[in-house]
């Protein structure tokens, strides 16, 4: 997973990488929409169409607990 990483005075803290783009960010909500209203396939197929890695698809539709949060 993605990390931004601050640097303290003490060393370095990382912290999650948050999504800053918003037609990703669409994208991947779209497909796993699609996946809860159809099938994994359907949404695995979708997202490669949409030139999803194939790390983000699988990370996205299989661990929705290390799906990256949306910051504005």
């Amino acid at each position: 997973m993605n990390q931004d990483t601050l640097e303290l005075e003490d060393g370095q803290l990382s912290v999650p990488y948050q999504r800053r783009d918003t037609d990703q960010k669409d994208i991947v909500d779209l497909g796993i929409a699609l996946q809860q209203r159809s099938n994994t396939m359907s949404a695995v197929e979708y997202l490669r169409s949409q030139n999803v890695g194939n790390d983000v698809i699988e990370r996205v539709l299989t661990e929705p607990g290390r799906r990256r949060s949306w910051c504005r």
